[in-house]
């Protein structure tokens, strides 16, 4: 059970990241003036998709709870930087974010630690 719950974090986490990228490009740009910003953030604010990913953020925040009563910290939080990996690969083929060698390198880094840490428990 304590997997699922690392798991469902890491799916919250994602899902907030990406929704939240994607109403921003539409919205587009910060505007420079004060009043100009604070009209940006209400609008923003009051947008559907973005409350759902803060709504997603605040149930990773339960199911991190719940995976901390399994596991050591030292070992669950490791696998939260699968988000990084999902994330990466998400941004490229949603929003055409550049891969770069050396993102995909790191990201195999990433994994192959992963992999060592789960074999520690």
């Amino acid at each position: 059970m304590g997997y699922l719950y690392i798991s469902l974090t890491i799916v919250l986490t994602v899902y907030g990241q990406i929704v939240l990228k994607w109403r921003l490009n539409l919205k587009g740009s910060m505007p420079e003036g004060f009043l100009a910003k604070l009209q940006y953030f209400w609008e923003i604010f009051w947008d559907f998709w973005v409350i759902s990913s803060f709504i997603s953020a605040f149930l990773a925040s339960f199911t991190w709870i719940a995976a901390l009563t399994k596991f050591d910290l030292s070992f669950a939080y490791p696998f939260t930087s699968i988000a990084f990996v999902l994330v990466l690969f998400l941004s490229y083929y949603f929003f055409a974010e550049p891969l770069s060698w050396q993102k995909i390198a790191g990201t195999f880094l990433i994994v192959g630690g992963i992999i060592l840490l789960a074999q520690s428990k």
